[in-house]
């Protein structure tokens, strides 16, 4: 037995051994040649591409300079905060070559050699051309002002935040540089909406399920999963994207589509809650028309994903009764007090003002967490160029206990035609207690 017991003990320290190994043995790239031609265009191209990548969005903490980093990101494991990205070349990225700034952004290698972390969408980035990583390398060393900020360390307690299972992590999951090939796709429209969604987009990053192992279950559109929707971002649910009718675009033109990436509305839905919020105020607002029609054209060639768990058949009883006066049940009851004025009677809303609940993605969705949080919390609609507008609901929690907003919100999903699961108390006190949480951090990082 002690034979035995020493056997499986070397076995284990040859294993381990043999994974760390493996975890620090060097990661070699292809060396990308530096940009030729005009830099002042260059910089503008690297300049748009940074916008369409949404770099600010998390590089930027709340009340801080561009692209200083800083800003927290939750993990499973603990808070990660974003790097600091400017051109100082003590704390930020000032002293990279061409070949470091490749490394990280499409490798997930930071140029110390360590892995980063995949709060850093590396995965999709991988499909960015060479032309446009070099575009964007001009923007980052000469087209964003220096910002001395020293980088903070994650909340993840040691050994947790070692940092060579990373390593690991990305050899296991992240693809090597994978260019979008145009023929997979009906035309160049489509072609380059795959190339944005997929690579610079990085939608897959929240609205494609997550595997056990926390990697994206598909990087584009081979597999039905792909932008399925399933993970809860900030307290808000990541929708479906797919051509589901119910909770996902099947029900969308593609100007509705466009329409939600340049003004974070359409004639019938609106976007909810910051982290899609934040898209469209700092990245889709500025893409340019052929690039907005191609992003929706590529989306809309997506089937639905198999599975459906909700659905909409119209029906006019809810609206009838409500008008007339019958409120049956206390769902109905706080419907008709607390909705109505701004949602009708008949929950279709009034047009690119009160969106639509009947027939809602987001109220279809499997998961009810954003309607949740949204009446716990309210929110406002992000100020856009073309809807500066911040039209805003407001939240009940002070006036609703979690059985009233069990309620509510159960109706709202099985009213009008809705399809939707049920919610009950518990799942609504889960989420005020993150919200209560949330705010407290909130008010202790303010002071």
């Amino acid at each position: 037995m002690k034979k035995i017991l020493g056997g499986l003990i070397l076995v284990a320290v040859l294993a381990i051994a043999a994974t760390y190994l493996y975890a620090i043995f060097p990661t070699q790239t292809r060396k990308l040649e530096a940009a030729e031609g005009d830099e002042a265009a260059l910089l503008e191209r690297g300049r748009y591409l940074a916008r369409a990548g949404d770099c600010v969005a998390c590089h930027t903490a709340s009340g801080g300079k561009p692209f200083a980093g800083g800003l927290a990101i939750a993990s499973p494991l603990g808070a990660i905060y974003s790097s600091n990205i400017t051109p100082d070349r003590d704390t930020g990225i000032g002293s990279y070559t061409l070949d470091d700034f490749d490394r990280a952004v499409r490798h997930g290698i930071a140029r110390d050699g360590n892995s980063l972390y995949p709060a850093m969408p590396y995965l999709s980035y991988a499909r960015i051309s060479d032309d446009d990583v070099r575009a964007l390398y001009v923007f980052f060393m000469h087209g964003v002002d220096v910002v001395k900020a020293e980088n903070r360390k994650s909340d993840i307690p040691w050994p947790l935040s070692m940092r060579w299972p990373l390593a690991i992590w990305r050899k296991t999951f992240a693809p090597e540089t994978v260019a979008i090939e145009p023929k997979r796709y009906a035309d160049a429209r489509i072609a380059r909406g795959a190339y944005l969604v997929q690579g610079l987009g990085h939608c897959g990053a929240c609205h494609t399920p997550r595997a056990a192992t926390l990697q994206e279950k598909a990087l584009d559109e081979s597999s039905d999963t792909y932008l399925a929707g399933g993970q809860v971002i900030d307290g808000w649910y990541a929708v479906n994207l797919r051509g589901n009718t119910a909770d996902g675009l099947g029900n969308w033109s593609t100007q509705d589509i466009v329409d939600t990436l340049k003004s974070a509305r359409n004639a019938h839905a609106a976007v909810i809650g910051q982290p899609m919020g934040d898209v469209a105020v700092h990245s889709t607002q500025y893409l340019n028309e052929e690039d907005l029609e191609a992003i929706a054209a590529y989306l809309k060639t997506l089937p639905a994903a198999p599975g459906d768990k909700a659905g909409f058949k119209d029906d006019p009883s809810t609206a009838k009764a409500l008008q007339a006066g019958i409120n049956e049940g206390r769902g109905a009851q706080l419907y008709v007090d607390n909705c109505a004025a701004c949602h009708r009677t008949d929950g279709k809303g009034y047009s690119h003002v009160f969106p639509q609940i009947a027939d809602n993605p987001s109220v279809l969705a499997e998961d009810a967490t954003s309607l949740v949080h949204l009446i716990l919390a309210g929110s406002s609609l992000p100020s856009t160029a073309t809807s500066p507008s911040t039209l805003g609901m407001p939240g009940f929690a002070e006036r609703l206990s979690d059985e009233e907003v069990a309620q509510l919100v159960t109706f709202i999903r099985n009213g009008w035609g809705n399809r939707a699961g049920n919610v009950d108390a518990a799942q609504v006190a889960q989420i005020r207690k993150r919200l209560s949480a949330t705010a407290k951090e909130t008010a202790a990082a303010l002071h």
